[in-house]
């Protein structure tokens, strides 16, 4: 197994107790496998640092501002490539196929092109053949983590470490394609409700944006009912 692709799936989960307690293992197996340049390992570990001593309630809040609140953040790779046309469907249906063929059965609430599952599957894979898949999608990494980075999140570095492991370079055409797309403000509720009214296919029962996480809408039910008793964000120059 490559745990530094589980390490990296995990830090792109919705933030739990388990994760803030195994940071510290974490990062010693970064800094053993050696897969990450030492750039990305240091903002790697600054990362597990502020997990591991931060308040959950703020983690997973930041969590589903960015990644389940920000489409243009999503973590599930099929929407970026394919929207909400069919061709996602059939998409969905190969990659699960491939899962399966390779001993990875999915839940039916499960989601194949969710980035931290798809990092576990590569996990259980040799390295030159996850790194090949891994370029696949490369572009949808690297768009990500553009806009992370101009967000200033710790986050970006996760995606950093991805396009540095990953076998070839994307086309710079397709990732300035994507970056083209309107990139919402996690902060502005209102806008977010706007681009959200139009929900993406989904499969499966019980599907929901982060995977369908029930601790993941818990938290976002909070966000809104806060929000609500705030009344509108005043407007920001």
């Amino acid at each position: 197994m490559i745990k530094t692709f589980k390490v990296l799936s995990l830090l792109l989960a919705y933030p739990e107790d388990e994760l803030q307690t195994a940071a510290g293992s974490m990062k010693a197996v970064l800094e053993q496998e050696k897969l990450i340049p030492a750039p990305c390992l240091t903002g790697l570990s600054k990362l597990l640092d502020e997990i591991a001593a931060g308040d959950l309630y703020d983690l997973q809040a930041r969590y589903v501002l960015l990644f389940d609140r920000t489409r243009s953040l999503s973590l599930h790779l099929f929407e970026h490539i394919h929207g909400e046309s069919r061709d996602r469907g059939q998409a969905m249906v190969d990659l699960a196929e491939h899962y399966a063929h390779h001993g990875l059965n999915l839940s039916a609430r499960e989601l194949p092109d969710f980035l931290p599952l798809f990092l576990e599957f590569l996990s259980t894979r040799p390295l030159p053949e996850a790194r090949e898949l891994l370029g696949q999608p490369l572009h949808v990494v690297c768009a990500l983590g553009e806009r992370l980075r101009k967000r200033k999140s710790p986050y970006a570095w996760v995606f950093l470490a991805l396009e540095a492991i990953a076998r070839g370079k994307p086309s710079k055409e397709a990732i300035e394609n994507l970056l083209a797309e309107t990139d919402e403000n996690p902060e502005d509720l209102a806008a977010l409700d706007r681009a959200w009214e139009d929900q993406p296919v989904t499969f499966g029962p019980g599907t929901a944006p982060g995977g369908g996480c029930p601790a993941a809408r818990d938290t976002l039910a909070r966000m809104d009912s806060a929000a609500k008793q705030r009344g509108p964000a005043p407007n920001r120059p």
